[in-house]
Order: structure tokens, then sequence, then C-alpha cells
């Protein structure tokens, strides 16, 4: 009985160790399971937020730009995600994007092409100032005998007075409509009696000493 009484400190020792240490291995694999649970549910969110991403940058939901559309497509990629939607939506988006990029390159090159058409327009309306302010000259010469001696000197521009002079009235599809065609002569006379210059100078040849042989108008 003594040496019961004498082990029975011991033994409740031996006792209290043994349910601290069944208690940390019962909170020890708790709170593994706790982080496999986060970790779930972590990748469960990565992979909603993936599938929005995508489907926002496939139906053009999204106000980022075509590069960041593309630098989230990658995020994702490089996430390795096992999932067949993901995997699908990433291959449409990527389609999206590079169907976007060679839209936005063709609007690039026209609006490359129209603005250097609108500068040769300029340039070459430039080179026709000289003429354009000769026939408005005529028109707004304010006497006959002025009128006279400006068609006289513009007359000396053309290779003859006979020069034809076209006048484009509309344009459609790059094809001109024509007034009825004149001569250099009678539309610097009808410039003359008008009082008014409503055109401009669309083109015109010249020969090899530099006179006009063909002058094409057009109304303002």
């Amino acid at each position: 009985m003594k040496k019961m009484m004498e082990k029975g400190p011991k033994l409740l020792l031996l006792f209290l160790v043994a349910a601290i240490l069944a208690g940390g291995m019962t909170s020890c694999k708790s709170k593994k399971k706790l982080a496999r649970e986060k970790a779930a549910a972590e990748y469960a969110q990565k992979v909603e937020q993936a599938k929005k991403d995508l489907n926002a940058i496939i139906n053009e939901e999204t106000q980022w730009s075509l590069d960041r559309q593309a630098q989230r497509v990658k995020e994702i990629k490089d996430m390795n995600i096992d999932d067949p939607e993901v995997i699908d939506l990433i291959s449409k988006a990527e389609e999206k994007i590079n169907a976007l990029k060679a839209e936005q390159e063709r609007k690039a090159e026209e609006e490359r092409l129209r603005r250097e058409e609108e500068a040769k327009k300029r340039a070459l309306q430039s080179q026709y100032a000289v003429y354009n302010n000769a026939f408005e000259s005529i028109a707004n010469a304010g006497s006959v005998s002025k009128a006279n001696a400006l068609i006289d000197d513009a007359l000396q521009m053309f290779a003859s007075p006979d020069v034809p002079v076209l006048i484009i009235i509309s344009k459609t599809d790059g094809i001109n409509d024509y007034d009825r065609p004149t001569t250099a002569s009678m539309f610097l006379n009808y410039l003359k009696d008008k009082q008014a210059y409503k055109y401009r100078v669309e083109s015109l040849k010249k020969d090899s000493f530099g006179k006009i042989t063909e002058l094409e108008l057009i109304k303002k």
C-alpha cells in the first residue's frame, strides 16, 4: 500500500504528460487541417478570379489595355491551374487579344496612311497656292480692265488658251463627277463675269516647259 502511494504521484505525472502530448498531437493535426482548408479556399478563389478575368477579356468587358490583358493571361497561365475550363478560357482569351491587336494595328496603319495622304494634299495645295491666288485675283479684280490684264497674265501659265479645265462637282467612292468641260480662256473669263472663285486646284499637268496642259478644279 505504501509503495502504491509512493508511485501515485509518478503515475499521475505520467498521465498528465500523456494527456498533454495527446492534446498537442490533436492540436497539430487540427492546425494542419486548417492550413489545408485555407490553402484550398485560396486556390478556389484564385480559380474563380481567373475565370472572371478571362471571361471579361473574351467578352471585351474590361477597361484594361491590350498589353495589360496579355499580362493578366500570362499571370494566370503561370499559376498552372489544373482546371479544364480555365485552360479553355486561356486559349480563347489569347485568340481574342491577338484578334484585337491585329485590328488595332490595321487601324493604326489606316490612320498613318490617312495622315500621309493629308500631308500630301496640304503640300499640293501649298504648291497650287500661286494658281488659286491668281484665279481669285481675277474674280476680285474690281474692274473689267484690271480683270483682263490679270487674265492675260494668268494665261501665260498655260500651254495655250484652249487647255482643258475640268471641274469636279462631286466624288463618290473615289469616282469623280465632272461639270461640263471648259477651257482656260473661257474659265478665266467666267471668273471675271461671276466675280467669285469658289474652287480650288485639285490637280494639274504640265509640259516640259512648266506650262499647264490640263487643269482639274474642285468646288469648295
